[in-house]
């Protein structure tokens, strides 16, 4: 378990048995580039070490558990989370994607696709700029992590460490999904809350952490909460698209700098291992964590984890700057 630090503005962070409240903000709006505005939330304060926090594909910015938040929080961070575009309460671009071209683009890595991990990358720096922070700590999840990855490479002054979770390299021969997922993933949807709460609980069961496994109620809920806060399965498709026809970033992430820490579950069925060892295997001085019985996803069960190895990489930062 981490211990308590004071935070970077000299107040105390709390400890286990006493936390320290921490100031969550209103879900707000950023413009970030014409016509997408971006939903975001911030947690504890301005005057501590920012850290972004990037979600995967189809996914809301409450999959970063307010609990996970807070405690990050505690460890000394500003944290910012938020809905990428297609997702959530944030912007929802107008073009369509046909399953056959999401298909071909899937076999030959080629289509011509509305927006590009580059794209999204922007956009998270695009927030900072709006919440007026040069450079910052970032941690992304799955395509959360190939788009913190595409803003280190864009923007390597702008981000002082970098931690990608569950995630891979854009090299299409490492973190591949098994194909046990594919009669699921190509499955007709059909529409409506209830379909979607059904198909999303049962996809979660399967990808889920077998070591922590999580209890139905707690997949039902959490499916409620996404497709509430406004589920496009059309936005899924241009995700996907993106990820895709994202290129191979093996080359440019080895000029990068940057403290790396690389997390990875040793039973993610959704992005095979190897894309976390071929990350860390291409950024200079990635640390490398995978994790017995973890899957695809973040059980709170290993939050402590992930808020001590986050903090670890932040720390190695101020050494670097040194």
């Amino acid at each position: 378990m981490s211990s308590a630090r004071p935070s970077s503005s000299g107040q105390p962070s709390g400890s286990p048995d006493q936390p320290a409240e921490v100031v969550v903000s209103e879900e707000l709006f950023a413009p970030v580039s014409p016509g997408i505005e971006l939903c975001y939330q911030t947690f504890g304060s301005p005057d501590d070490d920012p850290l972004l926090l990037v979600m995967g594909l189809g996914g809301p910015m409450t999959w970063w558990d307010a609990d996970l938040c807070e405690r990050l929080a505690r460890a000394g961070f500003f944290v910012v989370r938020y809905d990428n575009r297609d997702t959530g309460r944030s912007t929802k671009v107008r073009a369509r994607v046909r399953r056959t071209q999401l298909v071909r683009a899937f076999t030959t890595g080629r289509a011509r696709a509305p927006y590009s991990l580059d794209d999204m990358a922007r956009d998270g720096l695009a927030l900072l700029d709006h919440l007026g922070i040069g450079a910052a700590h970032v941690a992304g999840v799955s395509m959360g992590g190939m788009i913190v990855q595409t803003m280190a490479v864009l923007a390597p002054t702008r981000v002082l460490s970098m931690t990608s979770i569950m995630s891979t390299t854009g090299r299409r021969t490492v973190g591949w999904q098994s194909p046990s997922l594919l009669p699921m993933l190509v499955a007709p949807r059909k529409p409506g809350r209830e379909a979607y709460v059904q198909s999303s609980a049962a996809m979660w069961k399967v990808i889920g952490s077998p070591g922590f496994p999580s209890d139905a109620e707690t997949r039902r809920r959490r499916a409620e909460e996404t497709f509430d806060r406004g589920f496009s399965a059309s936005g899924v498709m241009r995700q996907m698209l993106a990820i895709v026809t994202q290129p191979n970033r093996t080359v440019p992430l080895r000029s990068l700098g940057i403290p790396a820490m690389v997390i990875h579950g040793l039973a993610d069925k959704m992005v095979h291992v190897s894309g976390g060892r071929a990350t860390a295997s291409a950024v200079p001085g990635t640390e490398l964590l995978l994790i017995d019985g973890m899957g695809h996803d973040m059980p709170a069960q290993l939050f402590d984890t992930f808020v001590e190895a986050i903090r670890r990489t932040a720390d190695r930062s101020a050494d670097h700057a040194g």
